[in-house]
């Protein structure tokens, strides 16, 4: 039994005050919880943020879209302008775990959520992000799930999300509040690549609290797309996903945002791809070179190289139905 404190906070102001070293923020809990039960998180303090008022999605005066960060999955998925304006988010978010999770977990927990990676879940096993300096039994071991892209000899841990490889695609900005005030971090920014630190996993300061998402204004001629490949249907993560938000004017690729999932230690911003469209016909052949520069720098373990053309072949599926190429 490990021993905790319990704290509902009332407001925002509360919830930082008693967010510091050594306490988790807890609202669905879907995460959370499960890694408390396997050991690998041993918070001494506990802060419900559950009531805290965090969960209205509404239209910012930009034209843009803000998600609270309490918003459940499922009202995001669902919600009218999401699905209409910015698809590539509901799609993601359908994608990924069960109706029932997808009722409770939240936005601000997904974009937190932790790596699936079996080491990194198994105590008996070596894992620099649960103990620094402990070792990676990953490199060496069954890596067939772990990344090709952002990786360090320290950790090859894949990031998990669905979600937040839609919104690096439509390069959403994260809103928080810390004790020094409020503060913006762009997507692109939010979540660290492993390096020598792999338990550093994004840039939020001990008790920052994320209190909303913000979507920019897409322009309507934009078109967004979502395409995951896994090993089953439904309630698994991605091998391979890729998200894509495409602007194409006379068959011309006039604005491109890709980002995949599946491959890297992080959401992954894929601007060689982008550099490559752009300016571009939408043709299958401009896809293919695309894909192939976002892959470019991509680092195979022993069983994991097939991720490599399974990227670039899920890649190119997207941009494909984005762009209207049969």
């Amino acid at each position: 039994m490990h021993p905790l404190a319990w704290l509902r906070a009332d407001n925002v102001g509360d919830a930082v005050a008693s967010g510091g070293r050594g306490a988790k923020y807890i609202a669905g809990g879907t995460t959370l919880v499960d890694l408390m039960k396997q050991g690998v998180e041993r918070p001494k303090t506990l802060v419900d943020i559950g009531r805290l008022p965090l969960a209205r999605i509404e239209p910012t005066p930009s034209g843009g879209l803000r998600i609270g960060a309490l918003a459940t999955n499922t009202a995001v998925a669902r919600d009218e302008t999401v699905v209409t304006k910015y698809s590539v988010l509901s799609q993601a978010i359908l994608s990924g775990a069960s109706p029932q999770l997808r009722n409770v977990a939240t936005t601000a927990g997904n974009l937190l959520q932790r790596t699936r990676c079996p080491y990194f879940r198994d105590p008996s096993t070596a894992c620099n992000k649960r103990t620094p300096g402990a070792g990676c039994d990953a490199r060496g071991g069954w890596d067939r799930s772990h990344a090709v892209l952002g990786t360090s000899d320290q950790c090859i841990a894949t990031h998990p999300s669905d979600m937040c490889v839609a919104l690096a695609a439509l390069e959403a900005v994260v809103r928080t509040q810390r004790a020094a005030g409020e503060r913006a971090i762009a997507i692109r920014d939010f979540h660290t690549v492993p390096g020598a630190h792999p338990e550093v996993e994004n840039v939020l300061e001990p008790g920052e609290l994320v209190t909303h998402v913000e979507l920019p204004a897409l322009p309507a001629s934009a078109r967004s797309i979502y395409v995951k490949v896994r090993d089953r249907a439904s309630y698994a993560f991605a091998l391979a996903s890729a998200a894509i938000v495409l602007e194409v004017e006379g068959g011309t690729i006039k604005r491109a945002r890709v980002a995949l999932g599946g491959v890297a230690t992080k959401p992954w911003r894929a601007e060689e791809a982008e550099l490559a469209l752009v300016g571009k016909a939408a043709r299958r052949d401009v896809f293919e070179a695309a894909a192939a520069a976002a892959l470019r720098a991509a680092t195979p373990g022993k069983y994991n190289a097939f991720k490599i053309e399974l990227a670039k072949r899920t890649l190119v599926s997207a941009l494909a139905r984005a762009g209207g190429v049969t």
